[in-house]
């Protein structure tokens, strides 16, 4: 049994696929007898909800708005509030929690509100083994501390140059931002017979899932991406990937 939860970030340029890998990691680590997992949609032009078949009614963005709006109930200051309306905004599913960051609405410093936020994700923690983080490009949440430092970042990449080219760029901004260049793996997504060539460093990637055309179905059919059928190319690759992260993270536990 895992004593704290291992985060994984995933990040990587639009298109190539992170929130694919993102909710069919979540699958992937229920299926391991490891729920419940925290699936956290901290880009706010992802829509992990839909990939995973669930629906967001609020996003913690706006309820940051809303603490700052709105008259608090009687008996409760607004650091109780936020942390009472976490709870509240969490999508509970079988199997894994949702919660949903959005974008902040209004304008103004919201340096209050993030302390705020990264608070109740550490009290949120406690409760689960896995925290699967579908994180955007900029690294924007991990630089201002709201998810945390994760234990291992994912970069998403198809076979593209331009996708490839962004995996030097976050890479770069991860290390800036002190995360260690062994938590830092690369996923090439989407992958037929070779990538472009394109200097990405030394290391292999961690894994390589192929193109799947259960996966284009499911988005052309407005199906949930993660309940593509178990013996489906991506969601095998994908379970090889978590069996891979829950081997890492048990030798992290019990180092």
């Amino acid at each position: 049994m895992l004593q704290k939860p291992f985060t994984i970030a995933i990040s990587g340029k639009g298109g190539t696929g992170k929130t694919t890998i993102s909710s069919l990691l979540v699958r992937s680590f229920i299926e391991l007898g490891e729920a419940p997992v925290l699936a956290v949609d901290a880009d706010p032009n992802a829509n992990l909800h839909e990939a995973l078949g669930v629906t967001v009614r609020e996003t913690l963005g706006s309820m940051r708005e809303e603490a700052f709006t709105r008259t608090i109930p009687p008996g409760m200051n607004r650091h109780d509030y936020v942390k009472y309306r976490f709870r509240q905004a969490l999508v509970e599913a079988e199997g894994f929690d949702l919660a949903a960051m959005g974008r902040p609405e209004g304008s103004g410093c919201y340096c209050f509100a993030n302390d705020l936020l990264s608070e109740c994700m550490l009290n949120l923690e406690r409760d689960y083994h896995f925290i699967v983080i579908d994180t955007e490009a900029g690294m924007e949440h991990i630089s201002r501390g709201t998810i945390g430092k994760p234990d291992m970042l994912l970069i998403v990449s198809d076979p593209g140059a331009r996708g490839l080219r962004t995996i030097s760029r976050i890479r770069e901004i991860a290390t800036q931002l002190g995360l260690e260049k062994e938590k830092i793996h690369v996923v090439f997504n989407q992958y037929k017979s070779g990538t472009a060539p394109v200097d990405i460093g030394d290391e292999s990637p961690i894994a390589i899932v192929p193109d799947d055309p259960a996966v284009e179905s499911a988005d052309l059919a407005a199906y949930p991406v993660s309940l593509i059928p178990a013996g489906s190319p991506a969601r095998i690759a994908v379970r090889a990937l978590a069996e891979k992260i829950r081997a890492m993270a048990r030798e992290k536990g019990s180092g």
